[in-house]
């Protein structure tokens, strides 16, 4: 039986460090920890559901908080009942152990696991409030909001060093994004503005 960890941040390594959850995870007993950069509410973590198909009857799933593995009850309740299926623990670090490995799960924690959910959420939708108040705000005070506009002076340095081997033909798109770290639609929008 294998105790694996997962963590999950909604941004990436640049503004969010999920190092934190790494180490408290290995702390907590992790023997491998899973993460991603993956917004909670997002319909799918590929990085989640690999680990939930990857553990075997009897291993421990565990995470620091309820809103690391999903900010939607629904969600929840669909890992909840994976959980139960496969007969895996689920222990929420500091918080509840959610013991399916026979099969079943008492209604005490399922109940406080699925509250958890809903404050989860909860508080996902005050913060994104928040955040559209603020944005409209800065709005009515004349501010610029959203994305800077990108204009042919943004355009990383990187892109036109291997601009003329794409234009020569010696590199295909994906090559080209890969060589410049960009996405296939970022050098596309480069492109266009060239």
């Amino acid at each position: 039986m294998k105790t694996y960890g997962y963590a999950r941040c909604s941004t990436n390594e640049d503004k969010q460090d999920i190092n934190r959850q790494i180490r408290e995870l290995k702390a907590a007993g992790a023997d491998e920890v899973i993460f991603e950069y993956e917004h909670g509410d997002a319909k799918v973590k590929k990085n989640l559901y690999m680990l939930l198909e990857m553990a075997a009857s009897g291993d421990t799933i565990i995470t620091m908080e309820v809103s690391r593995l999903s900010r939607s009850t629904q969600q929840l309740c669909e890992i909840l009942d994976i959980v139960k299926n496969k007969h895996l623990r689920l222990v929420i670090v500091g918080s509840i152990t959610v013991d399916c490995r026979k099969g079943k799960i008492d209604p005490m924690s399922q109940a406080f696991i699925q509250m958890s959910g809903v404050f989860a959420e909860l508080e996902l939708s005050m913060i994104r409030d928040r955040v559209r108040s603020g944005m409209e705000n800065a709005k009515a005070k004349g501010k610029k909001v959203g994305r800077p506009q990108t204009t042919k002076d943004n355009i990383p340095p990187i892109f036109y060093k291997h601009y003329p081997a794409f234009v020569a033909g010696t590199l295909n798109i994906s090559e080209f994004a890969r060589l410049c770290g960009m996405s296939r639609p970022t050098v596309y929008k480069y492109l266009k503005l060239l």
